[in-house]
């Protein structure tokens, strides 16, 4: 008889010192249906790839014996961050951890990092913020920024409910994913995993029969996030609107026009469409399409502090990490992830001294080069 996952353990060993070594060990700690779920891309995953090699491909050029006074801090939305690295937006966080959300959220608040809370997450909304808020204020600071990640529904009244409770509950952004609609099912949660804030809404799913409409033309796709949503919800709320999912400079300067106050560069972690380029890669368009006019994230194959140097310096304001925070949690709970915070902060920092760049305005593409070429 095969032998289940290992516990979280109980104290971090020195050897954990970088997140490729938290990856190595999660497989321990999850059940393979899980870590299957965690680790896949879509198709032959060349977008999954894609992700990582970018940076790959990416070298950095030091300038020598700069002063080195100054700190990783950034202003978003007018609150100020530690430094340009958030959480990415994760569904079921407690297949990786009994506590899921709630160990995140500690973590960042510990960290007094960024945190955005998806709509699949598998503790409520509500009780998210308030163990953010919690944490906080025993440790006697301001509450971390939290933002909410919202999936549109297929009644806007739900999304509405949805909208509120976030608002309700001090969330202070709303980041809209619109590349997702038609994202594969996935994993059969098992007991006690669920989308809980979603409980009472419909959630449909997609079935076909031969002669009968696939996709396309089925409820599925006419639920699809549409130009008009974004107005929708532009006209629904006064929270900051960060549309995510974005790949094209033409319309990331639509959406722009259509009211977005933000905009994340993502291909969805390579697990919607295969083929796409990598976020890193596609990121100099859409900054050259917007012009500065509003701040731009990245999501996608985020590993290490250099990885946040070159996605600052190719025009990021911030980055997103997603399957690493999986990967800590499912090792160690919610100290595993916020030692995986902090390894990322300190390679960033040692990253910016080696270049002589004591603040992230500092990194830009002059600091950058093609290796290879």
């Amino acid at each position: 008889m095969s032998e289940g996952p290992l516990p979280p353990l109980t104290a971090i060993p020195a050897s954990l010192r970088s997140l490729a070594e938290y990856e190595a060990r999660a497989p321990q700690h999850m059940t393979a249906q899980a870590w299957q779920h965690i680790r896949e891309g879509a198709g032959r995953e060349v977008t999954l790839r894609e992700n990582r090699a970018a940076f790959d491909r990416i070298g950095l050029l030091p300038r020598a014996m700069a002063e080195l006074d100054g700190d990783t801090r950034i202003d978003l939305f007018g609150r100020s961050h530690a430094s340009p690295i958030l959480l990415a937006p994760l569904a079921y966080m407690r297949l990786a951890h009994p506590e899921g959300e709630l160990a995140a959220v500690r973590a960042a608040a510990a960290l007094d990092a960024g945190m955005v809370v998806s709509t699949l997450a598998s503790v409520s909304l509500d009780d998210i913020a308030g163990a953010g808020r919690a944490l906080s204020q025993e440790l006697g600071r301001q509450p971390a920024p939290l933002w909410f990640q919202l999936y549109l529904q297929s009644e806007r009244e739900h999304s509405l409910q949805l909208l509120r409770r976030a608002e309700d509950a001090g969330y202070e952004a709303i980041v809209l994913t619109i590349d997702a609609g038609l994202k594969p099912a996935g994993i059969t949660l098992p007991p006690g995993v669920d989308a809980v804030n979603l409980a009472g809404m419909p959630r449909p799913r997609q079935t076909s029969v031969p002669g009968g409409r696939i996709l396309l033309g089925t409820p599925l796709t006419d639920a699809a996030p549409k130009w008009a949503d974004l107005a929708w919800l532009r006209a629904a709320t006064t929270l900051p609107i960060l549309v995510k999912g974005l790949v094209l400079g033409g319309d990331a300067r639509r959406t722009v026009e259509e009211g977005a106050d933000g905009l994340i560069v993502s291909n969805h972690g390579g697990r919607v469409l295969d083929g796409l380029p990598s976020a890193l890669d596609l990121l100099p368009a859409v900054a050259e399409a917007t012009q500065g006019q509003v701040p731009l994230l990245l999501d996608g194959g985020v590993r290490q502090g250099t990885d946040v140097v070159k996605g600052l310096a190719v025009g990021a304001k911030a980055v997103l990490v997603g399957r690493p925070q999986m990967h800590a949690l499912a090792v160690a709970g919610m100290p595993g992830l916020a030692h995986m915070i902090h390894l990322l902060r300190t390679e960033l920092e040692a990253a910016m001294a080696q270049l002589g760049c004591p603040r992230v305005d500092l990194l830009r593409p002059e600091r950058l080069v093609t290796l290879g070429a």
